[in-house]
C-alpha cells in the first residue's frame, strides 16, 4: 500500500471507529457486529504500526473504552487503575503465538493460565472500604466512567457488605454486568408493549439498564453481575489471578463456577473447545474465553499498552451476528397457502456459511421489525444453523431504503390473500408453488420418505402435468416418467420401485402428509396417540382437539375445516386407494 493510500484509509478507519463507538458506549446500540468491529481495529492497528506518521490524535488506539467521556449521564468517576480493554483474536495460530512470545519475553518454558468465560456485558467496578460498598463506576473511556452506585445496589447478586471476617481496608472489585437472556426477552416484550424501542441484544439492554437514572427500573430488570478481577486495593497481597477469584467466592461476589486453572496452553485450548460447545447451554451471551497468565509477577512483568494488557488476550468464538444489506423482499407460498417473506442479502460469510437468504416469518413481524429493502441489518445464526435478521440498523439508513407493502394477491397463482391469525393466506390448492410444497413435504422424511423425489423433480412433473395434486405421485408410471426430459427407463423403473416400497405409513407421518395449518410432527403424534386412527381424528370436534395439550384454538379450527372440505377427502381417498396403508399400531 502507497504512503497516500494508507493515510486515506487510516482516516476512513478512524471515523468509522469513532462513529461506532459513540454509538456502542454512548446509545447502546450496535452498528456493526463485534466480528466485524475487531476486524476494522485489527486493521487500524496494523496500518498505525506501519504508518506511525499518519495516526490522528483522534485514533481510537489512544483510547480504551468508550469516546466523549465528559458528555456522562450520571457523574464521572476516575480510575486510579485504568480499566483496559483486553485484545481479541479469533485462531488458534494466534493463541499459540500469544504464549511463545510471552514465554520468551519471560524467559519461561511453561504458563499456567487462568480461563474464564468472556461474557457480553457490561464492565463496571466496585470499591469497598473496610467491606462496605461504596461506589460503583462503569468502564466509561478506561479512565472517566460513570458514577452508578444506587444502580448497583439495586441489583440482587452484588453484597452491600463483604461476607467474612477478613477484608482488606480497600479493594476495588471489577466485573460484568450482564442481562440474561431469558430476562432480555421479557424486556423486550415489556418495551413492545409499551410503545419503546426494543433492544437489538442483552449487552445494549444491561448497559441501558445500569446508566438509568431510576435505580428502582435498573432493580425491576434483574440485572447479574460476576467478578474476574480487581483494581486498586490497600491491605491485601493477593498472588494469582486464581486466588483472587476464590476469594471473591468467600466474600460473596458471585464468580462463574465455569471457570479453570490451566497448567498449558494445550489446556488452554482444549477448555475453549469444550466452551464453545457448550456456548448455548450458558443463561447468557459470552462471544469467547479470556485467557490471563495466572501470576501477577509475571503479569507485573509483561505490563500493558495503552490499550490493552500484555498478559491477557480475549479468544472470541465464529461469530454469531453479522452486518448485511437487505437486497429484496420476496414472497414464497408455503405447503398450507401461508405467504412467507424472505429477505434476499447481500452474501456474506456467517460460522462457515454463505448466508444469502433470511426467512422474516410473517408479514406482520416483517412491518413490525420495520425491515426495508436497502436496510444494514444485523444477521444471527440461531442455535449456529438458522439465519435470523435481529433488527435493522436504523442509524445507518439514507432515507433510500424501502418498506415493504403487504401483497394482496397470491405470486404464485394471483388469487386474492386472506388473513387467518397472524398468516396472509393462499386459499387456492391449486397454486403452483402451494403444490409443489405440499408434494415435496409428503414425500419428504416427515411424509413418506421416498427416495429420489426432490423438488426440482416435483417442478418438472407439475409443469408436464404429471401431478396435480400430492396423491398423484402414486399413479405415477415407467412410461409416464420416461417422457420426461433426462429421464432414462432405469431412473424411471428406480423411483416407481422406491414409490411403491412406501406405501405403509404410521398414523402420525400420514397426518403430517396431509399439510393440514399448524400441524407438524410433533402435533401429528399427538394427534395419531390421542385418536388410534384416521376415520376417529375425522369425526374429532374443536372440543375434543383443544383439550389435547398443545393443540390450540386455531390448530383445533385449522384441524376440523381441513376434514371437511371435499377436496381434500378426495385427496384421502386417492392416497388409500392407491394401496397406501396406515399402520395404527404405533409406538
Amino acid at each position: 500500500m502507497e504512503n497516500i493510500q494508507a493515510k486515506k484509509r487510516i482516516k476512513t478507519l478512524t471515523n468509522q471507529i469513532s462513529k461506532f463507538d459513540t454509538y456502542y458506549y454512548g446509545k447502546n446500540a450496535s452498528l456493526i457486529s463485534d466480528f466485524e468491529y475487531d476486524n476494522l481495529r485489527k486493521e487500524l492497528d496494523e496500518l498505525e504500526k506501519k504508518y506511525p506518521q499518519y495516526v490522528l490524535p483522534k485514533s481510537p488506539s489512544k483510547r480504551i473504552g468508550a469516546p466523549n467521556s465528559n458528555n456522562l449521564t450520571n457523574a464521572a468517576v476516575h480510575h486510579e487503575i485504568p480499566m483496559l480493554s483486553i485484545e481479541s483474536v479469533w485462531s488458534q495460530t494466534d493463541v499459540l503465538d500469544f504464549d511463545e512470545t510471552r514465554k520468551k519475553t519471560l524467559e519461561v518454558d511453561k504458563l499456567n493460565y487462568v480461563c474464564e468465560p468472556k461474557y457480553d456485558g457490561l464492565s463496571c467496578a466496585l470499591i469497598y472500604e473496610k467491606g462496605i460498598l461504596k461506589q460503583g463506576s462503569t468502564r466509561g473511556d478506561g479512565y472517566d466512567g460513570e458514577d452508578v452506585t444506587n444502580n448497583v445496589k439495586a441489583i440482587k447478586d452484588i453484597p452491600l457488605k463483604l461476607k467474612s471476617n477478613y477484608y482488606p481496608e480497600l479493594v476495588e472489585i471489577r466485573g460484568e454486568v450482564t442481562l440474561f437472556i431469558k430476562e432480555f426477552k421479557k424486556l423486550n416484550k415489556r418495551q413492545e408493549a409499551e410503545g419503546k424501542p426494543l433492544f437489538t441484544n442483552p449487552r445494549n439492554a444491561a448497559s441501558g439498564s445500569l446508566r438509568l437514572l431510576d435505580a428502582k427500573e435498573t432493580a425491576a430488570r434483574n440485572l447479574h453481575f460476576f467478578g474476574w478481577g480487581i483494581g486498586q486495593y490497600k491491605g491485601w497481597n493477593p498472588k494469582n489471578q486464581n486466588d483472587i477469584l476464590n476469594q471473591l467466592v468467600k466474600w460473596g461476589i458471585p464468580v462463574d463456577t465455569h471457570r479453570k486453572l490451566c497448567k498449558s496452553i494445550k489446556e488452554t485450548i482444549a477448555f475453549y473447545n469444550v466452551t464453545q460447545k457448550i456456548r448455548e447451554t450458558f443463561p447468557y451471551e459470552l462471544d469467547g474465553v479470556v485467557i490471563k497468565i495466572n501470576k501477577f509477577d509475571f503479569q507485573k512483568k509483561l505490563g500493558h499498552t495503552a490499550h490493552s494488557p500484555r498478559w491477557s488476550i480475549a479468544y472470541k468464538f465464529e461469530p454469531k451476528q453479522i452486518s448485511t444489506v437487505v437486497k429484496n423482499i420476496v414472497t414464497q407460498v408455503g405447503r398450507t397457502g401461508v405467504v412467507t417473506p424472505i429477505a434476499v442479502l447481500e452474501p456474506v460469510k456467517l460460522g462457515g456459511v454463505i448466508i444469502k437468504r433470511a426467512n422474516l416469518h410473517t408479514i406482520d413481524l416483517l412491518q413490525k421489525k420495520d425491515i426495508r429493502i436497502g436496510d444494514r441489518v444485523l444477521l444471527e445464526r440461531v442455535g449456529d444453523v438458522i439465519p435470523e435478521i435481529i433488527a435493522p440498523i436504523v442509524e445507518v439508513r439514507t432515507g433510500k431504503e424501502i418498506p415493504f407493502e403487504t401483497p394482496k394477491y397470491c405470486p404464485s397463482c394471483g388469487t386474492h390473500l386472506t388473513k387467518q391469525g397472524a398468516y396472509w393466506v393462499c386459499d387456492n390448492p391449486a397454486c403452483p408453488e402451494q403444490l409443489l410444497a405440499r408434494t415435496a413435504y409428503m414425500v419428504s422424511k416427515q411424509g413418506f420418505n421416498i427416495h429420489g423425489l426432490g423438488t426440482s423433480g416435483i417442478q418438472l412433473m407439475i409443469e408436464h402435468k404429471l401431478i396435480k395434486d400430492p396423491a398423484d405421485v402414486f399413479y405415477l408410471t415407467t412410461q409416464k416418467l420416461i417422457e420426461l426430459p433426462k429421464w432414462g427407463m432405469k431412473k424411471a423403473e428406480n423411483l416407481i420401485a422406491e414409490i411403491n416400497s412406501r406405501k405403509k405409513i404410521s398414523l402420525s407421518k400420514f397426518i403430517n402428509a396431509l399439510s393440514i395449518q399448524g400441524v407438524g410432527i410433533t402435533a401429528a403424534r399427538l394427534l395419531a396417540k390421542q385418536f388410534k386412527s384416521l376415520a376417529e381424528l375425522q369425526k374429532a370436534d374443536i372440543k375434543t382437539l383443544n383439550e389435547i395439550p398443545s393443540i390450540g384454538e386455531n390448530t383445533a379450527d385449522a384441524i376440523v375445516s381441513f376434514f371437511k372440505e371435499d377436496m381434500n377427502q378426495k385427496l384421502i381417498k386417492k392416497l388409500l386407494d392407491a394401496d397406501v396403508v396406515i399402520n395404527t399400531t404405533e409406538k
